[in-house]
C-alpha cells in the first residue's frame, strides 16, 4: 500500500469517527431536559410533560417554613413550591422568606418534582397590582 492510499484511508476513518460522534451527541442531546429558564418559558406545559423546570407565576395562597402554595396565573389550579435558605428571593431590594405571604404575586424559577410540586431556585416578588386604573378614575377589574 502506498503513502497516498494510507492518507486516503486515514481521512476516511477520521470522517467516519467524527460523523458517528456527532450523531451520538445529537441523540444524547435529545434525551436531556431543558435547562432552567431555557425554552419559551412555558413552565406549565413543560411541567405537565415531565420537563426539568422553568418559570411559573401566580399569587401565594398559603405559606409555611419551607413551602408556599401558589394559585397559578390565569388558571384555577395551584402548585406547591418548596424553598430553602439557599433559594434566592428578590424584590426591588433583596428579600427574605418573611416577604412571602398570602396574596403576594410572585414568579418562580425552579425544577419540577415527580409529585407535581416545584423546588425553587429563585423567587421574584412582583409589584403589587394597582388598585385603580392609571388615570385614577376607576378600579382595575
Amino acid at each position: 500500500m502506498n503513502k497516498t492510499n494510507k492518507i486516503i484511508y486515514g481521512v476516511v476513518v477520521l470522517l467516519i469517527i467524527a460523523g458517528g460522534s456527532f450523531y451520538g451527541g445529537m441523540l444524547y442531546g435529545k434525551t436531556q431536559s431543558p435547562k432552567l429558564g431555557a425554552g419559551n418559558g412555558n413552565f406549565q406545559t413543560r411541567i405537565n410533560r415531565g420537563g426539568g423546570g422553568g418559570f411559573i407565576s401566580g399569587d401565594i395562597i398559603s405559606k409555611d417554613a419551607s413551602s408556599i402554595t401558589l394559585k397559578l396565573q390565569n388558571s384555577s389550579s395551584s402548585k406547591i413550591i418548596f424553598y430553602s435558605d439557599t433559594t434566592q428571593i428578590n424584590k426591588y431590594a433583596a428579600g427574605t422568606s418573611n416577604d412571602l405571604s398570602a396574596g403576594t404575586s410572585i414568579s418562580v424559577a425552579g425544577t419540577a418534582n415527580s409529585d407535581g410540586s416545584v423546588t425553587a431556585q429563585s423567587i421574584q416578588i412582583r409589584p403589587a397590582k394597582p388598585a385603580t386604573a392609571p388615570s385614577g378614575n376607576s378600579p382595575v377589574q
